[in-house]
């Protein structure tokens, strides 16, 4: 099922996620759901406060970023992620190292902005996956980046966050606009300041 989407401004985006137990009620069809919402938005990543619960866990399907257009070099930081779909059950990124790298980031959250974020590019990370195997791992270039992201929102984290106080005044009036709904979105979305119903 398709789930809409928490926009910019929704208070779960900023709340510290809770952990959960493995007898967790529909935890997989929860993850199926995320998984299709996801593919919907044309995302590749997608963190339960996004979909208005505040649970650590994600998903991430970085698959997009491996593909390559005719004529064009693979991109070094794009390697070995053909099959890269995973689920992230109450992760704890354990380190971060290397030299902060910048990309823009969007969020499907805060449609229509990209800004560039500086990350480190390598992390291990401990968490559970979608069988509730411990694992722990570590990542580098696009993958770092995308679990990065994901795993900001499970701590109330959102990319704005890391911009300049000079960049967040001049997105302030889009960011606003977003929490009314005034935004052009092609996926459902749930927005803070529309009352149930209205839209």
């Amino acid at each position: 099922m398709i789930l809409p989407i928490v926009a910019y401004g929704s208070t779960v985006l900023k709340k510290e996620a809770e952990e959960i137990e493995q007898n967790y009620e529909g935890l997989n069809e929860l993850i199926d759901n995320m998984f299709e919402t996801m593919y919907a938005a044309s995302g590749v990543g997608l963190a339960a406060p996004q979909i208005g619960k505040s649970i650590r866990v994600f998903v991430v399907d970085a698959s997009p970023f491996a593909e390559v257009e005719e004529g064009e070099d693979p991109d070094p930081k794009a390697e070995g992620l053909e099959d890269f779909k995973k689920v992230f059950i109450n992760p704890i990124i354990e380190e971060e190292e290397g030299n902060e790298w910048a990309f823009a980031e969007g969020c499907l959250s805060i449609p229509g902005i990209r800004e560039e974020v500086m990350r480190k590019p390598t992390i291990k990370i401990s968490y559970y996956d979608q069988d509730w195997n411990y694992l722990e791992e570590e990542y580098d270039g696009y993958a770092a980046r995308i679990i990065q992201h994901e795993y900001d929102h499970v701590d109330g984290v959102l990319f704005t966050d890391y911009l300049s106080p000079l960049k967040k005044r001049m997105l302030k009036k889009k960011l606003v606009n977003i929490s009314k709904g005034d935004v052009d979105v092609a996926y459902r979305m749930n927005f803070p300041s529309i009352k149930r119903g209205k839209k």
